[in-house]
């Protein structure tokens, strides 16, 4: 049994290598696609099973990247070089997306800024708030990190936005935060720091487009949301976590 079993895993990373290169991961189940990246931490034996294991735990690819390093280590076979690897995915991935924003790109519509947007929420375990600022005609001048863990601190956060702002002669500003174990659903706070920060901003010459909430690949416009004028009527929009 266990020579059989050892013929049907013969070659078996080779010809998954060879398959990859071919046409990647598409048509892949979550568990073969962290089988293959478990071939670089674990140089031998099968690692079917362990990827089987991590999905079923965290319950998808993405969920087992966004785990904590202490959650990874308590499956069985997890140790320093694979949580290492698993947690390098998510980095080296936000920073490919981010680099991809070229100033200079146009934004035309909310989505797209929320795509410019996302790659600086994945993975996120704190609160954080970002600026992304527009010259007059709406090209990207930069995105710039406001605050992170303190987003109740209305004072800090309009006088960085508008510091970075004004650093960047911005006439346009989107601003965004995402929710930590929360849905991305705007709160009464969000709402009313978002006005706050417009009527700050807006005797300077810069002028708040909106507000973007995101948690875990979904983004709500704070914008939409006012405009609908009613309970529950929120502009969702499901970004792609890979799209460029």
């Amino acid at each position: 049994m266990a020579e059989k079993k050892k013929a049907i895993h013969t070659g078996h990373r080779q010809r998954m290598r060879e398959e990859f290169s071919v046409r990647g991961v598409e048509g892949w189940p979550d568990h073969r696609i962290l089988e293959f990246i478990l071939f670089y931490a674990i140089p031998k034996g099968d690692v079917n099973p362990l990827a089987h294991e991590l999905i079923e735990r965290f319950g998808s690819l993405s969920g087992v990247l966004d785990a904590l390093p202490d959650e990874l280590m308590k499956v069985p076979g997890v140790g320093n070089y694979t949580v290492t690897l698993l947690k390098l995915f998510p980095e080296v991935v936000g920073r490919y997306l981010e680099e991809r924003t070229e100033p200079g790109q146009i934004i035309h519509t909310t989505a797209e800024a929320g795509h410019v947007l996302a790659p600086y929420f994945y993975g996120a375990r704190n609160e954080m708030v970002y600026a992304l600022c527009l010259d007059s005609k709406e090209k990207v001048l930069g995105v710039r990190k406001i605050s992170e863990g303190n987003y109740n601190n209305s004072e800090v956060t309009v006088r960085r936005v508008a510091e970075e702002c004004l650093a960047l002669q911005a006439s346009f500003c989107y601003l965004a935060h995402n929710h930590v174990g929360s849905p991305a659903l705007p709160s009464p706070e969000d709402m009313n720091a978002t006005n706050v920060v417009r009527s700050i901003l807006e005797p300077l010459g810069i002028h708040v487009l909106d507000h973007l909430v995101f948690r875990d690949g979904e983004m709500v416009s704070i914008k939409e949301t006012a405009a609908s004028g009613r309970t529950g009527g929120y502009s969702m929009i499901h970004l792609n976590r890979w799209k460029i």
